[in-house]
């Protein structure tokens, strides 16, 4: 590969104007990529965080108890998976980059229409738009982090990741900002939107073109590494189980259970997003100072004590600083795990993520779905117990972080 002004980072040339690849196509620079990148990243924060936060208004406007909040939950998980399943397709196909935007187009238009007093129907269909969203950005987004972490030499995932973070915050305030106003989700939701449109208009030319995929029909391929992809896929789903726990019912629980008013209650996911952000800053450098398996195991033990803290505590300060705890954890093994994900077999990375991936929904269903029906029998609280136990076996793993 030769590129038009730039410098070498470890054999890869960076910056610059022009990169052309092997037979004379133009690639997109990895500076611009980068930036491209971490903006899906926070295109899809700001997507997720304005849907879950928005969880009480839509209770709300349609007469939803917690039960069947949690089936809207279970649609956008299993159309999540879907979602996924067709990045992977895309990827193969077209590369992770027409994933990528495909995703975000399709959460754009399900966010704009879960904005509006559309009927119940309609909202539901919306929402399950959204999980198929979700899910092809989930994956899509970290194919193409991968790739450019992999051009660039060294860790960038906590970086991006941070991007998702910085976003989730914002749009998590600017939820209670909007109901504030008594615009109840709309304005929120209307924006999420349309970062995601941006950023899908943006990507047609900003994302990296490179493929990490098997091509179709090839069939003398590297095999997978189902054992690591195993491994690392429950590192992501303990991740998510705490993640989807917290993003779901933290604001839930601070308004119907400790009775906190609806435009104070975010605050709590605001906590939560910010711990994480604090982490995602300065797991990249802690984790070459100190190794990954020590920043697992730390983070995972502090998420813990935030998960028990928020059960056994009923004060809301004590809650919100339980929920900020358990952001530590999440903050550093989900890029620790998708990193070490990508670094199993680098010519089918593409592959290999999509299949981590996965297992987040997995998380999601027992994060976001099981809490709610739990709650009815003993309570909301109680149920934050339920990430801190699936954290404990990753101990156990900690010596695939320093592969």
């Amino acid at each position: 590969m030769r590129r038009a002004r730039g410098h070498r980072i470890k054999g890869v040339r960076v910056s610059g104007t022009t990169t052309i690849g092997t037979g004379g196509v133009a690639v997109v620079p990895p500076t611009r990529s980068r930036i491209a990148v971490g903006a899906s990243y926070a295109a899809q924060g700001a997507a997720y965080a304005a849907i879950v936060t928005a969880l009480p208004v839509f209770k709300e406007r349609y007469g939803l108890d917690d039960l069947v909040a949690s089936g809207l939950i279970l649609i956008v998980v299993i159309t999540a998976v879907l979602g996924s399943i067709l990045a992977n397709w895309l990827a193969v196909r077209f590369g992770s980059r027409v994933a990528l935007i495909t995703g975000l187009a399709i959460e754009a238009v399900s966010l704009v229409t879960a904005a509006l007093p559309v009927p119940l129907p309609v909202f539901i269909a919306s929402i399950a738009l959204f999980g198929i969203g979700l899910g092809a950005v989930d994956a899509s987004s970290a194919m193409q982090g991968v790739i450019v972490q992999r051009k660039y030499g060294r860790q960038l995932l906590g970086g991006f990741f941070a991007c998702y973070t910085v976003a989730a915050m914002l749009a998590a305030l600017a939820m209670s900002f909007s109901i504030s106003l008594a615009y109840g989700a709309t304005i929120a939701l209307l924006a999420a939107g349309a970062l995601a449109a941006v950023v899908a208009i943006w990507g047609v030319g900003a994302f990296d073109r490179d493929r990490a995929a098997r091509e179709p029909k090839t069939t003398m391929a590297a095999k997978l590494p189902t054992k690591g992809i195993m491994v690392f896929g429950f590192v992501i789903f303990a991740a998510f189980t705490l993640d989807s726990t917290v993003s779901t019912w933290s604001t839930v629980y601070l308004h119907d259970s400790l009775k906190i008013e609806a435009a104070i209650a975010p605050l709590g996911y605001a906590a939560y997003q910010l711990a994480i952000l604090v982490t995602r800053l300065v797991t990249d450098r802690i984790s070459r100072r100190f190794g990954a398996p020590l920043v697992a195991i730390v983070t995972a033990s502090t998420a813990i004590v935030g998960c028990v803290s928020v059960a056994m505590i009923g004060s809301p300060v004590a809650v919100i600083i339980g929920f900020a705890l358990a952001g530590v954890g999440t903050g550093a093994l989900v890029p620790l795990a998708f990193s070490g994900a990508g670094r199993l077999a680098p010519a089918r990375s593409d592959e290999v993520i999509a299949r981590v991936n996965l297992f987040n929904y997995a998380g999601a269903v027992i994060g976001g779905v099981v809490p709610g029906v739990l709650s009815e029998s003993v309570g909301l609280g109680l149920v934050f117990l339920l990430p801190a136990l699936v954290l404990v076996p990753i101990v156990w793993l900690l010596r695939w972080f320093a592969r």
